[in-house]
């Protein structure tokens, strides 16, 4: 017994310290030399991920046994408490490790020889970036609907003022919408808070198995429409490819590992806790999920702004994620297992294809893609970075993309004996999957062979701090799927 207390004592500790870390770093980055801001950023990051390391090992010694510690209380009103469990620890490292990957690459990106942006980076940057590093933890490991409420608005917040950093009319526009749709998300997260508190008379997750079907309808209906807002599925999708005004490394975090998996996330975390959940949540998720795939496929077809592309792929690859967690209400560990190892591998992937397109406009000066050809044979860490991630993203084995849609597609297979909708569904995502796998073939072959373009000739050598970066998400594009298998199973 006293052994299991102190390996309590000790998860609560390490959890919180990953929290609070980043935020005292953004104040103590707010205050230094703009000189000094990247560094401190880069330092405090690295203690936060630090930290998602030691709990995770803190709870593989534990025997992976899930706990929960309400750690504020209004009465018997849990208020906010964390919960350390194989889904928390696996997302709150790929959060947080993401994290520290976008400020190093950022020490490298934010400088005067960026040819596309000139720029140095300044303390406000690096301070939000911190923020948000610090928020996406806190809100991975909390255990109460109004922590997450609480997280999910400071996510927010760091969006605006991230999208916004250049301070263009356009950015700034971008970064409004951007604050105002997710916003509006929002209140179905505070109407599901208030209905469980009134039906429970606690915020706590797990009090979402105490309600009856009627109620849960209405509680998951708010938390999914916070869901689709922050995950940009329709019809609340507008704000996420004007939110390209931002730098590239903070597009990158936005899209792979902060503000569009809040969305999955909380979705997912009210399934895991609630047990049995109305199908009616289900079949709505699903059909939702795949006419937001369709709709994000035929709109990434005539991009030519490497980002704009990669953001309506971000819809498409989260449509999958949205659809899983929705076959896993009908009763599937498969579909929900596959649906966590997606946020997962989707993370690195994603971050790779982001981080080679502001690799492009740092060296060459653009990321329009009938300007870039031949990029292998002037770039090879860029040609090689921008095949694995086009493969990883539309599911091509070896790469981490393929365990993740795998299990999604047998799971959906094995129900539909059981649930006709789900065949018409499933084919339009396979003829998905497949033509995005052509789409992308396509750029590959316009950009990366051949002889190389004048943009692509005169490119500029990229700086270590962005190489490292590229050689790490490269290997973990290939790799992060077994660690998920191994730590989810």
């Amino acid at each position: 017994m006293d052994n299991l207390a102190l390996i309590n004592s000790v998860l609560i500790n390490i959890a919180l310290a990953t929290i609070l870390v980043p935020f005292a770093g953004a104040i103590l980055t707010a205050c230094l030399p703009q000189q000094w801001a990247k560094w401190s950023c880069t330092f405090f990051s690295l203690l936060a991920t630090l930290g998602t390391v030691l709990l995770a090992y803190a709870y593989l010694s534990g025997g992976k046994v899930d706990v929960t510690f309400d750690l504020i209380h209004y009465g018997d009103m849990a208020l906010f408490g964390l919960t350390i469990d194989r889904i928390s620890t696996l997302i709150a490292f790929a959060v947080v490790f993401l994290g520290l990957l976008v400020s190093i690459y950022s020490t490298g990106y934010l400088t005067l020889g960026n040819r596309e942006h000139p720029h140095e980076g300044t303390n406000r940057y690096y301070a939000l970036l911190l923020v948000f590093i610090g928020a996406m933890a806190g809100l991975v490991l909390s255990s109460t609907l109004l922590g997450q409420l609480f997280f999910f608005e400071i996510t927010g917040g760091c969006s605006w003022g991230l999208i916004g950093y250049y301070q263009s009319q356009k950015s700034l526009r971008s970064a409004l919408k951007a604050l105002l749709v997710t916003h509006v998300a929002a209140i179905g997260l505070y109407l599901a808070a208030a209905v469980l508190l009134v039906n429970t008379g606690t915020f706590a997750l797990t009090a979402l198995a105490q309600l009856d079907h009627t109620t849960k309808v209405m509680v998951f209906g708010g938390i999914l429409f916070a869901a689709w807002g922050k995950s940009a599925q329709l019809p609340l999708h507008i704000w996420l490819p004007d939110a390209m005004e931002a730098p590239t490394p903070v597009s990158s975090y936005l899209h792979a590992a902060s503000m569009v998996k809040v969305g999955v996330y909380i979705f997912a975390r009210a399934i895991y806790s609630a047990g049995d959940v109305p199908q009616i949540i289900g079949t709505v998720g699903m059909v939702m999920a795949v006419i937001t795939l369709i709709y994000g496929f035929f709109m990434y077809l005539p991009q030519k702004d490497m980002k704009r592309l990669l953001a309506y792929s971000t819809i498409t690859q989260l449509s999958y994620i949205f659809f899983a967690l929705s076959l896993a209400i009908y009763g599937s560990k498969l579909a929900f297992d596959g649906g966590i190892a997606y946020i997962f591998n989707h993370a690195f992937a994603k971050s790779l294809f982001f981080l080679v397109a502001g690799a492009l406009s740092y060296s060459c000066g653009t990321r329009m893609l009938p300007k870039l050809k031949g990029i292998m044979g002037k770039m090879p860490l860029l040609g090689v970075g921008f095949c694995v991630a086009a493969l990883a993203i539309t599911g091509v084995p070896p790469f981490n993309g393929f365990f993740s849609k795998f299990p999604i597609f047998a799971a959906g297979f094995s129900l539909s004996h059981e649930h006709w909708l789900l065949i018409p569904l499933l084919v339009l995502a396979l003829i998905e999957s497949v033509a995005s796998f052509g789409w992308f073939l396509y750029w590959f072959g316009q950009t990366v062979p051949g002889k190389p373009s004048e943009e692509v000739a005169s490119a500029k050598p990229l700086p270590l701090a962005m190489q490292g970066v590229l050689v790490v998400l490269v290997v973990m594009s290939v790799c992060s799927s077994f660690i998920a298998v191994a730590w989810l199973g």
